[in-house]
């Protein structure tokens, strides 16, 4: 998110002309509407075919050391996604990124969702996370528009609490303990923060050549917040079991 600071650009979508910023705007929530889309269309594929359990046995035998590369993997993908989206100036590759961020995030999220689908499925976990997921972007997403407030100053928080997220996540791994409930619900707050964020720099920071690239930053802040809410979810239905 550093290159989303004041100053680094002077033709964003706040000094454009109505027409562009309005298009600017469309088209990065088309994109994220079809980043979404993909999303689930591939995990949705995987979670129906034996795809997904070929993926899940390969995450599986490489136990914490496997979990953890992947990890690291996923964070250099996202790395690597970003940088395609925001500095190729080739339309093609811009959407390569977004497409691998995709990708990454529907590995990432695999053993999570076959979880649910298989240990709960009366109860509809996934497509209840969605549906809360979807309700608080867009309560989220409709606060920032009308306000028209800038919330570029959480940036510095939220790159320092998300550090704070991965290295508690990362010891989890080592050491063997588990993240309880407060760590899911912190985790919401903190992806609730992002899409604050990201919306924010939609309407003032981003230039309005960069739609893939926002479209990227939204999908990745609404995929953090489907997980937890998902997560969480999943650990409230085994409490109650027990």
């Amino acid at each position: 998110m550093a290159y989303l600071q004041e100053g680094y650009y002077s033709d964003t979508a706040a000094r454009a002309v109505p027409s562009e910023r309005a298009t600017f705007i469309q088209r990065t929530y088309l994109n994220l509407a079809g980043a979404v889309l993909a999303f689930a269309g591939l995990e949705a594929a995987l979670l129906q075919t034996s795809a997904g359990d070929a993926v899940l046995s390969g995450l599986i035998a490489g136990g914490k050391v496997g979990m953890l590369f992947l990890m690291i993997a996923f964070i250099g993908a996202g790395y690597l996604a970003r940088w395609w989206a925001y500095n190729s100036p080739s339309r093609g590759m811009q959407y390569a990124g977004l497409g691998l961020y995709v990708v990454a995030e529907a590995i990432i999220f695999l053993p999570l969702l076959l979880f649910a689908s298989r240990v709960y499925p009366a109860e509809h976990l996934i497509a209840k996370a969605g549906l809360l997921t979807a309700g608080m972007f867009f309560g989220l997403t409709t606060a920032v528009f009308v306000t028209k407030a800038d919330f570029s100053w959480l940036g510095s928080a939220l790159s320092v609490l998300s550090w704070v997220a991965l290295l508690t996540i990362v010891a989890g791994m080592i050491f063997g303990f588990s993240l309880g409930l407060w760590f899911s619900a912190a985790m919401i707050a903190l992806a609730s923060g992002y899409i604050v964020y990201d919306t924010s720099n939609i309407l003032h920071r981003y230039p309005t050549t960069h739609y893939v690239a926002a479209a990227l930053e939204l999908f990745a802040s609404v995929a953090l917040l489907f997980y937890y809410i998902l997560r969480l979810a999943l650990q409230m239905a085994g409490n109650s079991r027990n």
